[in-house]
């Protein structure tokens, strides 16, 4: 076994696998951006009712799935739960405790060949 090889092993060992793409996992709620179709603020998700936008993805692409910041209450995105339910799309709560200002992101597992805005921005959307 070559040197080089061996520090890596130890290195992966020591330190784990590395990431690729660690501060913009961590704004995507463990995504990366080239996988989002939407990503909505945490103060638009505490706005009554669901986004148009957000309803076409998860009622016209079955390959989605959608990402809670785990810092929201229940009653905040409940009503984003109750749709992608209906719809069988999955969803995964995320927390561990990295402070992002995104409250959902509708994602894919396979990077996305598209050309628009990942965010609305509308009145409510602020980002840190």
């Amino acid at each position: 076994m070559s040197e080089n090889k061996l520090e890596e092993i130890l290195h992966r060992g020591i330190y784990g696998t590395p990431e690729t793409l660690p501060e913009e996992r961590r704004l995507f709620l463990g995504t990366i951006s080239e996988r989002v179709y939407l990503a909505l603020t945490t103060n638009q998700i505490r706005k009554q009712g669901i986004y148009k936008e957000a309803e076409e993805i998860m009622r016209n692409n079955r390959d989605v799935h959608m990402y809670i910041n785990g810092t929201l209450n229940y009653p905040s995105y409940s009503n984003y739960v109750q749709f992608a339910n209906k719809h069988s799309v999955p969803f995964t709560i995320v927390s561990d405790n990295q402070d992002s200002p995104i409250g959902i992101v509708l994602s894919t597992s396979k990077a996305l060949d598209k050309q628009g805005e990942l965010f609305i921005k509308d009145e409510d959307f602020k980002l840190k």
